[in-house]
């Protein structure tokens, strides 16, 4: 959590999965649901990720077992620190955004379902947007239309950034088996770093045989310009090794080098945005 106060903004960043945390991968590929009573059905080890340690999530002024509160559930002590840091400003200048990439992403978007579920006033009423980048699905249809509600009732502003062919939004599928659904604004950008906004990403399940072929000439793509970017944008664009490795792995796996963190910061440096994206984020909220 930073705290910008030149700016009165304090900006709440959930990490992603790190390549060597085989836990954080687990945690991403685990398929079973958690039921968020009266909410709908959420992904069990995203919310095991936020905190969860019992059957339900009490509102955190009703959590009095100091064991549970020892171990810093991720939810209660981010909530304590942001009400503590905002009642110093009683005036209510002081806003939060939260934003996180990949897994990072997918507790961004639960933290403030968390928020609207608990119906805390004070914080969504401080909450200027939530903004994430590579996100996966995180909950199924009725979780989605719940949402949708909360984002109408309470104003959020509330966008997803995804890079062209990046397989992690497409997780955990729309389809009968993983009945994973998306809600929210997408702002979807090409290779090109074009973006427009739509209510989907383009193919959601990836793999359907009309695709396969613009994703592999994507990669081939991608990969050339990972070796000369660096001359037309400046050297502060130049690739590192893994990300070159990332680009090869993506001959084979479209789709897994778009996924990449340095994508994504291209993406708000370079993007050529909708001239009227803010009327849209203001619109939705």
């Amino acid at each position: 959590m930073f705290n910008d106060k030149s700016a009165n903004v304090i900006v709440v960043a959930f990490r992603g999965t790190s390549p060597l945390d085989a836990d954080a991968w687990i945690t991403d590929i685990n398929l079973e649901w958690y039921t968020l009573q009266g909410t709908g059905n959420t992904h069990r080890d995203f919310m095991k990720a936020l905190g969860l340690k019992s059957p339900d999530w009490p509102k955190p002024d009703n959590v009095t077992d100091t064991h549970y509160l020892a171990q810093q559930p991720a939810y209660y002590e981010i909530t304590k620190r942001l009400r503590d840091q905002l009642l110093l400003d009683p005036e209510g200048e002081t806003m939060f955004i939260v934003t996180g990439h990949s897994l990072g992403g997918a507790l961004a978007i639960l933290f403030v379902g968390l928020l609207a579920y608990h119906d805390d006033t004070l914080l969504m009423k401080r909450l200027e947007g939530v903004y994430t980048f590579g996100q996966p699905g995180v909950g199924d249809m009725e979780f989605t239309e719940s949402m949708n509600r909360k984002i109408k009732e309470h104003g959020l502003k509330y966008l997803r950034y995804v890079y062209c062919n990046d397989i992690v939004p497409r997780l955990h599928f729309d389809n009968r088996t993983f009945r994973s659904r998306h809600f929210g604004r997408c702002l979807h950008l090409n290779s090109c770093h074009r973006g427009w906004i739509v209510k989907e990403e383009p193919n959601k399940n990836y793999f359907p045989w009309k695709w396969l072929v613009p994703e592999f000439f994507n990669s081939y793509w991608e990969l050339i310009r990972g070796f000369t970017i660096h001359y037309r944008r400046g050297k502060e664009y130049k690739e590192g090794w893994f990300l070159i490795l990332l680009r090869l792995l993506g001959l084979v796996f479209p789709g897994l080098s778009a996924h990449s963190p340095q994508d994504y910061v291209k993406v708000t440096q370079l993007g050529m945005l909708p001239s009227n994206l803010q009327n849209i984020i203001r619109q939705a909220s």
